[in-house]
């Protein structure tokens, strides 16, 4: 139960209006990024940040979102409940304030919410905006308010429905679908944003409910972000057993870390502001990287397990095989960069890196053979590193990773703008040489790679740069590769499309290539640079009629329409039985060709799966194979 004071406090008051709310019918994008399937999902997104902003408040203890069968989504909460006095100014109740105008709710006033994501005021309100119908049900004392909503604007008024001791807030609504590309959501997509929020409000119960099938779910973890590393790491091989765990309040500002070392040659940091992942990082994960280097280096110098001035580790050195979630709460977060998620406050840069030395430090001290293990870790990682470094220069001698000398086997574009050139990266000589001719020269080159390259996924960068496929694609691409020399303004091609067969050893190559961007070219695939061809895999021959199918399902379909006409189909093994012509005009022609763009929805689902299918872990791959053989014919990323 919510105090009288509580809710007295938090009342018409506290909500104050910056400006109205037509625009948003008008450029949807604006606000929640597209109108596709991401822009859809978000809507979910905003009504959770809501309710989660009640947990954080101290106010909600359990959420629940459901998805109907009608595609409509529910989201209640046990908060206070939103306002329903009216407002001292619109003299209109506080919630349809809420609802109905943009920049309007409490997140502005430091008084009703000390930390919040939905700091930009946006949220609800939008979600009202581009939705078909919005009720939203609140319980707030004693009394159980209700009001409806069409296209963003109320269409019937707050009346009181019943009775309820306990406090809340229900919003459901039906995303509009003429602004909506396509109204249906995906339970993997919404669960993962689910589970994250879970693991990062300790102790919130988040239950997920979907009566289209009946499936149901929920999430709560009393260790927080120390059960969200241990879930990240399930498939890996820790380097020692302990989950290092950080925490400490300073004025206003929590900062909370877990992290953990394995086997492995990259880092998974993640890291969040307020409960909003920061893709980006900013100031908190520049400050965790700082001291992380410092207390380190400090450490070995410390106890002879380095010498000063000669073998100090490098950051990238430091942080190999580490998993860590750096997250931290405070007022007025300021976002910035490309897509808003990068956490811009000065001051916490300095905050974080004082907690996590003195607290890592302590942890040295109490742990030292996990201290050491960390060390000789980034020892051997350093030693990588430079000999990395030397077969990056020895290429360079012999011309290999020269901007000037590209490639012998890559046949290049001739137009030099990088917006508008494609490369395409194909399986075999075979099908290099049909893709060569069959392409279109002036934005289109063609790089043909040699049998399956390196798994990166058990290899360090060094290894993996004495391998010639991998030097050559890197060389072709342009950018460089790792964190230290990696540089996006260098990228040749705006579309990188990996076009291999249709069977087995395709997909194998295809997901030994996304594993190697994700590892070493990770803002490739951020910022939707890699792309899917779609070969077709069958063709239907009748006469003179010529008809190309890309799966067994579209081919029955398709055959329907063959009745009574005598056929002939034709099922490609490989990109190589193509001609150029006909890889020219089911493949690769713009007008009429599929591209699969790659999208990242969720790193840590992402960063296991990789893990996977291409760890050394033998039975976690077994398992997976076994629960997904009856839902894919070819098994892909």
């Amino acid at each position: 139960m919510v105090s009288d004071k509580a809710q007295q406090e938090y009342g018409a008051d506290k909500i104050q209006v910056l400006e109205g709310l037509e625009p948003v019918r008008q450029r949807p994008a604006m606000y929640i990024g597209s109108t596709s399937s991401r822009g859809l999902h978000h809507l979910v997104y905003e009504v959770v940040d809501n309710a989660i902003d009640e947990a954080l408040a101290g106010f909600c203890t359990e959420i629940t979102v459901t998805i109907h069968g009608d595609q409509s989504i529910s989201v209640q909460d046990n908060g206070r409940g939103i306002p329903v006095d009216p407002h001292p100014k619109l003299k209109i109740p506080a919630v349809e304030v809420v609802l109905t105008k943009l920049h309007a709710g409490g997140k502005f006033d430091n008084d009703s919410y000390k930390v919040s994501g939905g700091l930009h005021g946006v949220g609800v309100s939008v979600v009202n905006a581009l939705s078909t119908w919005l009720e939203v049900e609140v319980s707030r004392g004693g009394k159980i308010y209700h009001q409806r909503y069409e296209r963003g604007k109320a269409v019937s008024k707050l009346t009181v429905t019943g009775e309820r001791a306990t406090s809340g807030t229900r919003v459901t609504f039906l995303a509009d679908d003429t602004i909506f590309e396509k109204l249906e959501y995906k339970w993997s997509i919404l669960a993962q944003r689910v589970q994250e929020l879970a693991f990062l409000n300790k102790g919130l119960l988040l239950i997920m409910l979907d009566e289209r099938n009946g499936q149901r779910e929920q999430y709560q973890y009393a260790g927080g972000i120390v059960e969200m590393v241990k879930h990240i790491n399930e498939n890996k091989k820790p380097s020692f057993a302990n989950v290092i765990y950080l925490e400490k309040q300073s004025d206003a500002v929590q900062v909370e870390i877990a992290m953990q070392y394995t086997e492995t040659y990259t880092d998974n940091i993640f890291s969040f502001a307020n409960n909003i992942n920061t893709h980006e990082g900013g100031t908190h994960l520049t400050g965790f990287k700082a001291a992380l280097t410092r207390v380190v280096n400090d450490y070995g110098i410390k106890n002879n397990l380095i010498k000063q001035g000669k073998d100090e580790l490098e950051g990238d050195d430091i942080r190999e095989g580490c998993t860590a979630v750096v997250s931290v709460r405070l007022p007025n977060p300021q976002f910035e960069g490309q897509t808003k998620t990068k956490l811009g406050n000065s001051e916490i840069k300095g905050l974080v890196e004082s907690i996590v030395a003195d607290e890592l430090s302590v942890f040295f001290e109490e742990n030292p053979a996990s201290a050491r293990c960390i060390i000789n870790q980034a020892l051997l990682a350093s030693r990588s590193r430079l000999a990395a470094k030397k077969a990056r220069e020895l290429t360079r001698r012999k011309g290999a990773l020269e901007s000037g000398s590209l490639p012998g086997k890559l046949a290049d574009c001739s137009n030099s703008d990088p917006t508008l050139c494609e490369l395409y990266l194909v399986e075999g000589n075979s099908a290099g040489g049909s893709a060569k001719q069959g392409r279109d020269r002036s934005f289109q080159a063609i790089l043909p790679l040699r049998g399956k390259i390196l798994n990166v996924e058990k290899t360090r960068l060094d290894k993996a740069l004495g391998n010639e496929e991998i030097r050559t694609l890197i060389t072709a691409i342009g950018c460089g590769v790792g964190e230290d020399e990696f540089n996006i303004d260098k990228l040749r091609y705006y579309k990188i499309i990996i076009m291999t067969d249709a069977d087995v050893d395709g997909a194998h190559i295809r997901t030994l290539l996304l594993t190697f961007f994700f590892r070493y070219m990770r803002p490739l695939v951020d910022n939707g640079n890699i792309f899917i061809a779609q070969p077709p895999l069958f063709r239907i021959k009748a006469g003179k009629r010529e008809e190309y199918v890309y799966n067994e399902k579209a081919l029955e379909l398709k055959l329907k329409e063959y009745q009574g006409e005598k056929y002939a189909i034709n099922r490609y093994k490989g990109l190589g039985e193509m001609n150029p012509e006909q890889l020219w005009n089911t493949t690769m022609d713009p007008s009429v060709r599929t591209l699969l763009q790659v999208k990242l929805e969720d790193a840590v689902e992402a960063d296991g799966l990789f893990t996977i299918l291409m760890g050394d872990a033998v039975e976690p791959r077994r398992k997976f194979i076994e629960e997904n053989a009856l839902e894919v014919k070819n098994l892909d990323v």
